[in-house]
């Protein structure tokens, strides 16, 4: 009660700019707690303080851009630099040694679900700069996943108002595997929806095979 107190007397002194700024540090790994005060700004939009839409931009802007200036500092700083000053950010050695474990487990795609997954996604961004995955890659991945992130928590506030904080306990407890699931319905939509040019496009390749294969057995029949 205590933190929603001060969430809620930051909102009232400086409005949307709580969020903008709120979720940008903690991205840079700063403590603040993101998901709640999401979930608390979509119930000030339930109660029609606050625009719910203009709450999605803020959120989504201030995440984006917390997470491309890691990616920077990581792509140009690297492992060495993090390692020494990373207490400074709050970036300990486990919490270094579990995103690293996370990493090596799933990849790039941990930058869309590492939003979901406590203690992991205020290191992605580091991770994936390190790591040197390419930026528009990083993109994709983490634009991606914040919109899913800041809709999903917001949503729990807007949607379900007075009641927001029983479901908002019951979402974080799982939500990498609700992420999870919303990413593979997303990925089967998108490719039921391009099913057509795929096909072309995998007919084409077996044509250009066979052709390949003709080619190679006329060169090596022997001439009469």
């Amino acid at each position: 009660m205590e933190m929603l107190n001060w969430i809620q007397e930051l909102f009232a002194s400086y409005g949307y700019s709580v969020l903008f700024f709120g979720l940008l540090l903690e991205f840079v790994a700063l403590p603040f707690p993101g998901e709640t005060t999401m979930a608390f700004a979509g119930f000030l939009s339930y109660t029609g303080r606050l625009d719910f839409f203009v709450l999605i931009a803020v959120a989504f802007a201030g995440t984006t851009i917390g997470m491309t200036v890691t990616y920077f500092i990581g792509l140009k700083a690297g492992l060495p630099f993090i390692r020494r000053y990373g207490k400074w950010f709050l970036f300990s050695e486990s919490k270094l040694e579990k995103t690293q474990h996370w990493f090596d487990r799933y990849g790039s795609i941990l930058v869309s679900i590492g939003y979901f997954i406590p203690g992991v996604r205020h290191f992605t961004g580091y991770f994936s700069g390190i790591t040197a995955l390419p930026f528009r890659k990083f993109a994709l991945y983490a634009y991606s996943g914040a919109l899913l992130w800041v809709v999903l928590f917001l949503g729990i506030g807007k949607v379900f108002g007075p009641q927001w904080m029983g479901i908002f306990h019951l979402i974080e407890q799982n939500a990498v595997w609700i992420a999870s699931g919303i990413a593979g319905l997303a990925a089967l939509i998108i490719l039921y929806r391009c099913r057509r040019s795929i096909s072309a496009r995998l007919l084409r390749r077996k044509r250009a095979m066979d052709l390949d294969s003709k080619v190679n057995v006329k060169v090596k029949e022997p001439s009469k």
